[in-house]
């Protein structure tokens, strides 16, 4: 049996039939086997697919099947198909609204991504883009979490966040970057074309991704705690573009 469950398929056959398939892919982990392996097939199609891959120990793999035969490879395979940017920025078009946009980065909690996909689903935004590193994926987790919520809202996956959002900007998007030490989120005008950035739980938003957001904005904290949960900020701060979008009209 080479599917241990609904997210992994292994096994040398089974994973390049999954690719050739075009089904949507998260991760490939292959055990390390130096140059002229068997693996290189699997890595020329990883790389036409622009599929992120990882090398890992043989007990590594072994582990996650329970030892069943994995011959070296294994895929987590994503909960739904990504969209693309242009399928977001299209879905806008189509309801003739000006696109509403949440970018994540390096958001690695499945609870967290889950829920703010409901929260999209909710406030009615266009899409959600996501990493395709050092960030979780369209996991089963993230399906159940979301409560439907995946099914609803178009979430692309791309290679680099920045070159994205300033994309993004000259397609006439004005960039929000929710962080501490910003502007008061609640008094800044959030109208128009807008993409909201969260960061992510431990770190924030990355340098660089902060510099080339158009405005930092904050939630205001009246109590001990310095922070929230990178979904309760998130929902907080799409709720707040809703808000502005419904009573600025």
């Amino acid at each position: 049996m080479n599917y241990l469950n609904e997210e992994m398929v292994y096994g040398k056959n089974p994973v390049v039939e999954l690719l050739k398939s075009g089904k949507p892919v998260n991760k490939i982990l292959l055990v390390t086997e130096g140059a002229g392996s068997r693996n290189q097939e699997i890595i020329s199609l990883l790389h036409e697919r622009n599929i992120p891959y990882q090398f890992v120990d043989r007990q590594t793999l072994d582990r996650l099947t329970n030892r069943e035969r994995h011959q070296g490879m294994l895929a987590y395979v994503a909960a739904r198909e990504y969209a693309s940017v242009e399928d977001i920025l299209a879905l806008a078009e189509e309801r003739q609204e000006a696109p509403f946009i949440l970018m994540l980065d390096e958001i690695e909690d499945p609870h967290n991504l889950g829920a703010l996909l409901r929260t999209v689903d909710a406030v009615g935004a266009h899409g959600v883009i996501i990493p395709k590193r050092r960030s979780v994926a369209l996991t089963g987790t993230v399906a159940k979490t979301s409560a439907g919520a995946v099914e609803h809202v178009r979430v692309a996956r791309v290679s680099n966040l920045v070159q994205t959002l300033n994309d993004l900007k000259k397609k006439g998007c004005w960039v929000s970057g929710a962080e501490a030490g910003g502007k008061d989120a609640f008094k800044a005008d959030l109208t128009g074309p807008r993409v909201i950035v969260i960061g992510s739980e431990g770190k924030g938003i990355s340098r660089l991704l902060r510099e080339n957001c158009d405005e930092i904005v904050s939630l205001p904290m009246k109590g001990k705690i310095t922070s929230l949960n990178a979904s309760v900020a998130g929902s907080v701060m799409l709720y707040e573009v809703l808000r502005q979008r419904i009573y600025s009209n």
